[in-house]
């Protein structure tokens, strides 16, 4: 279905994004340059809030990930329904994963920005509108979605399109990652799932990207066998909030925003997206069956997480020393070798050092229902403890 004549549709041509409307050339709307890491992180609270009178919506695609025609018909209905002035429409591409595209978009100054994609693009566009007050709709169309399933989102197209334009406001925690490099500046980018180094994030680099689309999931099978064999685990020193530094041997670190993982598989028990912490495991295990007990403990907490009684069982069931658990508000750590890192799936190359902090309710999303207060209480934009 074709759009109407008053559809505006922006291509990306190299690095550089035009507007176009009706195939007449518009304003450039480009926004020049990749910014530094300095600059990544002053631009957190850089956009301020807008008004909301221009009841226009920015759509940010990944091209591969849905069936265009569909979804435009669904914007298109949806726009008419509510009495909204035609969308603007922004694309990914392999070397924009959706940063570029925000930035385009907020020179329009929209009233709301529906991301269609999965973790990586939700997470690449958030970068560039946290602490915006401008809402972001996530319409689900990627390998984990997982952020989309915390937020209750895991609903056909046309329902989500609906959500975006008539649902309510909820603001949700970010996570802030400043990664240092052997050789090279440091970078400071922002993730709303889960941060992952050592095992973790060898998985998202050694997972074949073609595998990964056809498959899904099942993908992971091959890394993560190859690293439960090899059994290697990395020493690293962290510290979290001000406590003192502590120093283990682990095979993976992951800093997580949200708790559950694909098929219903749940990592951090304690973790909400709204309540001003970041939730941290390292998994330690030792040799094989080590790591049988760490697979057996995630599911069957995946099924007992489902209910009442069985989250009651949950938190009654001794820990393993496997698996350490620590909850705080930043995060620093050293590696004594480099370590590969990962942020909402997407690898982030290796690392030496790292500090994760949270921005307590920075980003403002789109859900169904009435939006949730979450347990820290801390306002929209609030900074991380010292």
């Amino acid at each position: 279905m074709l759009l109407p004549a008053q559809a505006c549709v922006v291509r990306r041509e190299n690095l550089d994004t035009r507007a176009v409307e009706e195939g007449r050339p518009r304003e450039n709307a480009m926004v020049e340059g990749r910014r530094s890491a300095a600059d990544t992180a002053g631009r957190l609270t850089a956009h301020g809030a807008r008004s909301s009178s221009r009841n226009r919506a920015a759509v940010i695609v990944n091209p591969v990930r849905v069936d265009a025609a569909r979804l435009r018909a669904a914007l298109v209905a949806e726009e008419r329904r509510q009495g909204w002035r035609p969308h603007l429409w922004f694309e990914t591409t392999p070397e924009d994963p959706g940063g570029q595209a925000a930035r385009s978009a907020l020179g329009h100054d929209p009233a709301l920005v529906i991301v269609v994609g999965g973790d990586g693009t939700v997470r690449a566009v958030a970068e560039e509108l946290v602490s915006s007050g401008i809402p972001v709709a996530v319409v689900a169309a990627g390998t984990g979605n997982l952020l989309a399933r915390e937020l209750g989102l895991r609903v056909g197209l046309e329902e989500a399109v609906r959500v975006a334009f008539s649902g309510s406001d909820r603001t949700i925690d970010v996570g802030l990652a400043e990664l240092e490099r052997e050789n090279g500046p440091a970078s400071t980018h922002v993730f709303l799932v889960m941060a992952g180094i050592g095992l973790d994030a060898r998985m998202a680099t050694g997972t074949n990207a073609a595998l990964k689309q056809r498959i899904g999931w099942l993908a992971y099978a091959d890394p993560i066998s190859r690293s439960v064999v090899g059994n290697e685990r990395f020493p690293m020193h962290y510290r979290v909030d001000r406590a003192r530094e502590r120093s283990v041997g682990a095979h993976t670190v992951i800093v997580g925003n949200c708790g559950t993982l694909t098929a219903g598989i749940l990592l951090l028990p304690d973790a909400e997206v709204d309540d001003g912490l970041l939730d941290v495991v390292l998994l330690r295990p030792k040799g094989f069956w080590q790591w049988v007990r760490v697979g057996w403990r995630l599911m069957v907490g995946g099924v007992l997480n489902r209910s009442r009684a069985g989250r009651v069982v949950l938190r009654s069931a001794p820990r393993l020393r496997a698996m350490e658990y620590v909850q705080g508000r930043s995060l620093s750590a050293r590696f004594e070798s480099r370590q590969h890192v990962e942020l909402d799936g997407d690898s982030f190359g290796e690392v030496t050092a790292a500090r994760i902090q949270v921005r307590p309710r920075a980003l403002t999303v789109r859900v169904p229902g009435q939006p949730s207060v979450g347990r820290g209480g801390e306002t929209p934009g609030d900074g991380p403890a010292p």
